[in-house]
């Protein structure tokens, strides 16, 4: 009955988000424009630490978590002990939300929550390499089964697919110099190794640590994740039932351009937020990696059924591997 993938079912207890590090972003908010209530059923499409599936929770609604990173589910497994309300939680991706819906045979969608990027949780994980203030491997990968890593990227790619990778998924103003100086200093192993080749090419002026936008670059790459993106969305405006809410959070100008332009466009989606939601003074004082993000929200129109057959825009990949 499950196929590739499997529930994993929550025990019971008590544990709060932050035991475990992790602060769900824009919690009250994301709960509010959801219009949760008791006896709903939502998905967590990005279960993560489980904060937000617990703030759904704690309003009555029944939740599915579902996280492609199969090291995030016992986490949040021990997060969500003593909430009944959660259906299960799955280690699959939300491009496959249609056939998740389908094996738990669920009557009805209210809300959907994607909340992008990398967490907390992934960033302080020693092994994972997606943080450049830790030495690990250059791995970067939401799922450990899949073959590509960030040191294959790194230490095959062209000048020109680096440039390119850099360039949109980054929005690196130093890509041209920086994939240069990545191609004479192979091969690298570990991300210091990266961030010692960006210290080369220079100090950048701005806010953000200098190996910020070479690094989001580098994983959005690995786990493609605007592409995927589009076909969660998708897949996500397929399931909603009328009436149901479609949340995204997102942390870069990439994510949330594609968020904003597919709820626009949507013919059975009416946007709810004309701006984006962002989080407050106090929010991002105790949650500094809350500062970038953007909450839009869209509920489905039962008046705008979907068109037959209409296949994602598909955002187009630099680099091929």
């Amino acid at each position: 009955m499950w196929g590739r993938w499997k529930p994993f079912w929550p025990r019971f207890g008590n544990l709060r988000d932050k035991d475990l590090g992790h602060i769900p972003v824009l919690r009250r908010e994301v709960v509010e424009l959801l219009c949760v209530h008791p006896g709903g059923c939502y998905i967590d499409c990005t279960l993560g630490g489980g904060g937000h599936t617990r703030a759904i929770c704690e309003r009555g609604g029944r939740v599915v978590g579902i996280d492609i990173d199969p090291y995030t589910i016992p986490r949040a497994r021990e997060s969500l002990k003593g909430c009944s309300e959660v259906i299960a939680l799955i280690n699959d991706s939300f491009t496959n939300l249609e056939s998740i819906v389908q094996a738990l045979d669920l009557p009805r969608v209210d809300g959907i929550l994607f909340d992008l990027g990398v967490s907390s949780l992934q960033l302080e994980d020693e092994q994972r390499g997606f943080s450049f203030k830790l030495d690990a491997p250059l791995d970067m990968r939401f799922n450990p089964q899949q073959k590509l890593k960030a040191e294959k990227i790194l230490n095959t790619s062209s000048k020109d697919e680096l440039y390119a990778i850099l360039k949109q998924y980054g929005e690196e103003d130093r890509a041209g110099k920086i994939a240069h100086l990545i191609r004479e200093s192979r091969p690298l192993s570990t991300t210091f190794d990266l961030v010692r080749v960006i210290q080369r090419a220079g100090k950048k002026r701005g806010r953000i640590h200098p190996a910020t936008k070479v690094f989001q670059a580098i994983r959005i790459a690995v786990n493609q994740e605007l592409e995927n993106l589009e076909l969660g969305l998708a897949e996500a405006e397929g399931i909603l039932s009328p009436g149901g809410r479609l949340a995204v959070i997102s942390y870069h100008s990439l994510e949330d351009r594609i968020a904003k332009n597919f709820l626009r466009t949507s013919l059975s989606l009416k946007p709810i937020t004309p701006k984006p939601i962002r989080p407050n003074r106090t929010e991002v004082e105790e949650n500094p990696r809350s500062r970038s993000a953007k909450l839009r929200v869209a509920e489905r129109s039962a008046e705008n059924p979907l068109p037959p057959s209409s296949p994602p825009q598909g955002f187009s990949p630099p680099l091929k591997i």
